[in-house]
Parts: structure tokens; sequence; C-alpha cells
């Protein structure tokens, strides 16, 4: 008797095949699909999809919007369980399907919606940040990214619970069921904890330093060891060229010499001294500082105007757009001293080793405010910090009142403190109730003071002996990152928003704490001036009012300021 039945997919595909296999177990994981996970997971993906702090490429948004389907789906099925947990009755099936019904369609609709304003939303920040608009957000490639991923995710998630759900059924052989459900989640938490912060984590963040470390020991062709005596790295130097890493070698010969400097200002000029130790140079951070000190020694930096002990970020880098322009604003008499203290991106380090900056940063400023304020006072240069990204964190390590109270320093530019910075966020805290997050003003600004794209600096107020400023961009995810995220509208989203962040910007519980976590490592890949790259502009107004160097006019500054404009490229 002849089937005229239509043939299933199934049925296609020879059953003994791994294909047939495979896709037999998608099928019955797909039947299996929580409908309330679904209709969560639908509204996570829609709010995924709306603009945060920075533009992102397509797949980085499919990646996000894949965490952010996977996370509603999990809430919604954890929230069925628990509903069952507390023995509530439960919903009739007839009713289940029309309430299903009637919340899914609206659900799919709004996705509809959002993904048409995808272009419009990405091109809300791009206009902001004076980059070209985009013609298409590649909304299709976007979703399937997106779907792809979640259900990796939640599948990986359905494997877990199955191991925990076995690890129980043995558990109840000897224990009351509950006992052993609850003794079997502890076991499989504590198991993955241990794999993923002690095994994973641990291995990605060791084969990064591998990686970044080989770039560090890279010598560009265009590097050439100096030959000035007062260079790091020389014939003469204490410290040896080749440890000193990529990033500490371009710092070493690529500032502005003296005669530049004469030229742009028409007066006279110093050759400035700039000493740097790199992380290979000596075994630990008290080593590298007691180099450090010895060097400036050597080379008299204590003989200069101005000092400044600058904290690097993660790679070693310190930005030519805060270091080149101090240096013209005070002709070339001064002397920056810095150590590096590791390899990896900003953003990694934080992940794995958040206390290495801090701990090199107090060696180096312990031994140098050490011999500076054993120095007469009429004959030693006046002190500042500097310090960007992690090098901000490890900057405010350093001058804590019990340390400088006997003698103070004279004051301290940081820029793009990133969210762990616990001295920032106390000022922050503690602002004035009607200035933003984004741009605080702590009590009368006598001591320390924010700034951003606009000068707030030159307020008229009165200064203190000692002079602090923070840079700092609204649109910058390293300042503005954290974990209240997750449950709370934070402060910098209320009104008035600054002039970088989008007004189609909106909170959304867990999807903004995706969303702004997704913004950190793209914080430099914007234009200068915007997320977390800082614009000489900013630093020479940062600068100007904090270590006010003399004979500078008004015009003369902006003339610097075009001098530097798109002059230093970004990124570190």
């Amino acid at each position: 008797m002849n089937d005229d039945r239509e043939p299933t997919l199934t049925s296609a595909v020879p059953q003994s095949s791994v294909a047939a296999r495979l896709f037999g177990f998608m099928q019955r994981q797909l039947r299996k699909l929580s409908a309330v996970g679904l209709l969560l997971a639908g509204l996570f993906l829609a709010a995924s999809l709306t603009p945060s702090l920075l533009p992102r490429p397509y797949f980085v948004q499919g990646i996000l919007s894949g965490f952010a389907i996977a996370a509603g789906y999990g809430i919604g099925v954890a929230s069925l369980w628990g509903w069952r947990f507390l023995q509530f009755r439960d919903i009739p099936p007839v009713w289940c399907r029309r309430i299903q019904l009637s919340l899914g369609v609206p659900v799919v609709v709004m996705i509809l919606s959002v993904v048409r304003k995808m272009v419009t939303w990405q091109n809300s920040i791009r206009q902001l940040m004076e980059m070209e608009p985009l013609e298409s957000a590649y909304p299709y490639r976007t979703l399937l990214i997106a779907v792809a991923f979640s259900l990796l995710l939640i599948l990986l998630a359905r494997f877990i619970l199955w191991l925990s759900g076995h690890v129980s059924a043995r558990l109840k052989r000897f224990l009351p069921p509950r006992v052993a459900w609850v003794c079997s989640a502890f076991i499989m938490f504590s198991v993955l904890s241990s794999l993923v912060n002690g095994v994973l984590l641990r291995s990605l963040l060791d084969a990064a330093d591998e990686s970044f470390a080989e770039i560090d020991e890279r010598i560009d062709a265009g590097v050439q060891q100096p030959d000035r005596p007062a260079a790091s790295g020389s014939a003469e130097s204490l410290i040896e060229w080749s440890s000193i890493g990529r990033r500490g070698k371009l710092f070493i010969v690529e500032g502005p010499r003296q005669q530049q400097i004469a030229e742009f200002t028409g007066r006279d000029a110093m050759e400035p001294l700039r000493i740097y130790v790199g992380y290979r140079t000596a075994e630990t951070e008290e080593d590298r500082a007691q180099l450090a000190l010895e060097e400036m020694k050597r080379v008299g930096a204590f003989e200069r105007s101005v000092l400044i002990v600058a904290t690097p970020t993660g790679t070693g880098w310190l930005d030519p757009s805060a270091v080149d322009t101090v240096e013209y604003l005070h002709h070339g008499d001064t002397a920056i001293v810095s150590t590096q203290y590791s390899y990896l991106p900003s953003w990694l380090t934080i992940i794995g080793d958040p206390q290495s900056s801090r701990r090199s940063a107090r060696a180096l400023f312990d031994a140098v405010y050490g011999h500076w304020k054993s120095l007469p006072k009429d004959a030693r240069p006046r002190f500042f910090l500097h310090g960007l990204s992690l090098g901000s964190l490890g900057s405010e390590a350093c001058d804590d009142l019990f340390t400088i109270f006997e003698d103070p320093i004279h004051g301290a530019v940081r820029s793009g403190p990133p969210f762990p910075s616990t001295q920032w966020a106390e000022l922050t805290a503690s602002r004035q109730p009607d200035s933003p997050q984004w741009r605080p003003v702590f009590r009368d600004s006598a001591m320390v003071r924010f700034t951003g794209q606009k000068n707030a600096l030159a307020s008229g107020q009165r200064w203190g002996p000692i002079r602090s400023v923070y840079l700092q961009y609204a649109s910058d995810p390293m300042v503005f990152f954290s974990e209240d995220l997750l449950l709370r509208e934070p402060d910098w989203m209320k009104s008035p928003r600054g002039p970088d962040v989008s007004p189609e910007l909106r909170w959304y519980p867990v999807v903004t704490f995706l969303q702004i976590a997704f913004d950190l490592p793209l914080a430099t890949s914007v234009p200068i001036g915007f997320g977390h790259n800082y614009a000489p502009a900013h630093y020479i107004d940062a600068w100007r009012e904090v270590t006010q160097p003399v004979g500078w006019t008004d015009e003369q500054v902006r003339q610097l300021k075009e001098e530097f404009r798109d002059r230093i490229p970004a990124g570190f």
C-alpha cells in the first residue's frame, strides 16, 4: 500500500547518521523551550538592540543580544520554577495558551519595530561623536548571530542542569530529596566557579599575558636606541634599552624635542626629561621604583621646575595627548617618570590583577616622594601626579592625606578613572546635589574639580594649595560601568545628560548592565574626544589649571590646541 503522506524532515535524513541524531536532539530541545522564558527572552532581545554609550558593530551587537536572550530566558524559567516550588496553583492549559498568544504577538511586533529602528539608534550615537552615519546596522545578521549564540548558551545551561539532576539523583540515596537538591546545586556551583575562575579565566588571562608580552618585546624598526645621554635606555643610562618594552620605547623617543618646543612657543626651551623603567627591567615594584629614582638623580630630574609621577595604562602606555602637552606648556622644563607593571590592556588587567597598578604607583611614589621631601623647599620642583584609566586608579593610591599631610604635593591630573576607583567614587557620591554624576561638583571646588569636553575648571572660584582634576567623558564606559546597573538606574542617565550620550538611551534591568559591559572593550574604538579617548585640548585645560604655567595667554593656548588637533593617534 502506497503511503502518500509528506515525508518529514527527520525521515529525509538517514536515522543512523550523526546529523540526524543531532537534528533530533535539537528538535527535542526546542520543543521543551518554556513559553514564559521565550516571552522574557523576546523582551530582553528588544531592549538589547536599543543604544548604549558607544556604537557597536553588528557582530558585537549579535553576541550581546545573544547574552540578553539567554538571560531573559533563564529569568523566565527560574520565575516559573519558583512559582511551582512555592506550590501555587498552575494556570489551566487553555488559559495558558490564550495568555501566551495575547502576550506573544505584541512581543514579536515590538522586536520587529526595534529592528527597524536599529540604524536610527546607532546613528544617534555616531552623530554625537562626529562619526559617519551608517546606512545599515545589518539587523538580520545581528539576529542570526543572537539566536544562534543564545541557543548555544541555553543548551549549555541545560547540560549543567542535567548534570546537577544526575548528582542529585545519586545523593537521594542517602539524603532527603530537597536536601539532596540543595547539595547538588552547591556542588555544581562550586565546581563551575572553580573551573571558570581558576581554570578557564586564568588560562585565558595567561594566554593574553603571553601574547601581549610578545608584543611588548617587539622592537619596531623605527624605534632606535636614543643617543642622548639623558635619555632612558641610552648607553649612559642605568636602564637597559632592551628591557624597556615597546610602549616605553615609544614614550622615550617620540616626545617633543627642545627645538620643536622653542619653534612653536618662540621662547627658550629645555629638553624634556622622560624616565621609564620597563616591566622586565627589574623583578619587583620596589626594585623598579628604586632604579627609576637613581635614573632621575642621574639626569637631574629634581632640578627641573615640574616633576610628574605618571602611572601608565595596563600595557605600559602613556597618552601623548597628556604628556606632550604639559611639556609644551612648561617649555620643556619638566621631568616625567613612570614604571610599567603589566602587558595587558586596562580592562583585562582590571579582571586579572586590578591591584597591580596601585602597588606599582605606590612604590614609585614612595621612592620619589621620599627623596623629594628631603630637598630644600626652595630648591626642588613642584610635584604632580598623573594617570589615565588604570593609571588613574593606581595614582589614587599615592596622595592620601596621611602620607602627604606633612609636606603636600601640588596636584594631580587624572583621566578616565575606571569604575573600581574608590577615591573617585567617594568624591562623586559626595558631590553637590544639583550637579550631575558625569560632571560632579565637590564641595567648594577648592581641592578637586571635574571636567569633560567643555572646560568646567575656570569657574572663578578659589583653588587651595593642592589642585586635583579629573578629566572624564559622559560616554566613557570605563568610568560609568557599575554592578548597580543590574537592578538600578544610574544617576548619569538622568537629566541633564552628558553632551555625548544619546538621548535615546534607556535603562533596562540586567540588559543595560550587559550593554555597558560590552562597551568596555570598545571604549577606545571611537574618535578622540569621546569614550575612553581623551583629547589634547582637554588635557591642556586641565594641566593649565593645575600646574599654572607662566606666560600663556588665552590666544596662545588656543593655538596650542590647534597644533595638537588630530595630531596624536588614539588607542592603547
